[in-house]
């Protein structure tokens, strides 16, 4: 494999949390490779440690130990001032419990990464309105969170990921909530953000998403197994 394909490389990555006096081992040399376009599913009960893998890969946490490479940066070493700017424009986070800002509006919270990275007013407002059209959700705009229901607030989480247009997408458990009519409509989503060339890694049970990737992981008590191999 060319280096320069390879977009995430996690290697012996371990995370240990301390609680009380018991430390809990969360992930154990753990080795990753996604190149450039693929879609990877990593799946496994819960507790096995993805939600832990899927913030190490984009910057929010950091391994106790081993190597986190991400568009060639060791995450592990850099300060919060470059994870902080690194997150905002190469990493797309949708979050099971979404996330979405409560006293903002669908369009306010779209809006909201653009704005924090200074784009145009007038680009703003056309990128907001081509991604509700994506989520098809151009009905809810003007709408609070509050009054969305959870498969909506879904689709804003996916929206407001795009925004940025980051060339990585993590996603987790974006079905676990959600009843099977409302999953189909995420499940959806990510075929055409994997038709479009997106990279993307997934942490989830849904059968419908396993079947769309090009790498097939499972994370049991923090060990990571290659279900492809």
């Amino acid at each position: 494999m060319n280096m320069d394909k390879s977009v995430v490389l996690a290697s012996l990555l371990c995370k240990t949390y301390q609680i009380g006096d018991i430390n809990v081992e969360a992930l154990k040399d753990v080795n990753l490779k996604v190149e450039k376009g693929g879609f990877t599913v990593i799946s496994g009960p819960s507790g096995s440690g993805k939600t832990t893998l899927l913030n190490i890969i984009g910057g929010i946490d950091k391994p106790t130990s081993g190597k986190i490479i991400v568009f060639g940066n060791d995450l592990g070493v850099k300060d919060e001032d470059f994870l902080a700017d690194f997150r905002c424009n190469k990493i797309g986070f949708v979050f099971q419990s979404y996330n979405l800002v409560s006293t903002l509006t669908v369009s306010e919270n779209i809006a909201f990464p653009m704005e924090w990275t200074r784009k145009q007013e007038d680009y703003i407002k056309e990128y907001v309105e081509e991604l509700l059209r994506i989520v098809d959700l151009e009905h809810r705009a003007d709408h609070f969170s509050f009054q969305l229901s959870g498969g909506e607030q879904q689709r804003v989480a996916f929206a407001r990921a795009l925004a940025n247009d980051p060339p990585l997408l993590l996603v987790d458990e974006p079905t676990g909530n959600l009843d099977v009519k409302t999953g189909l409509k995420i499940v959806q989503i990510l075929r055409k953000l994997k038709d479009d060339g997106k990279t993307i890694i997934v942490a989830t049970h849904d059968e419908r998403i396993i079947q769309l990737a090009d790498q097939k992981l499972y994370l049991e008590d923090g060990k990571l197994v290659n279900l492809d191999e």
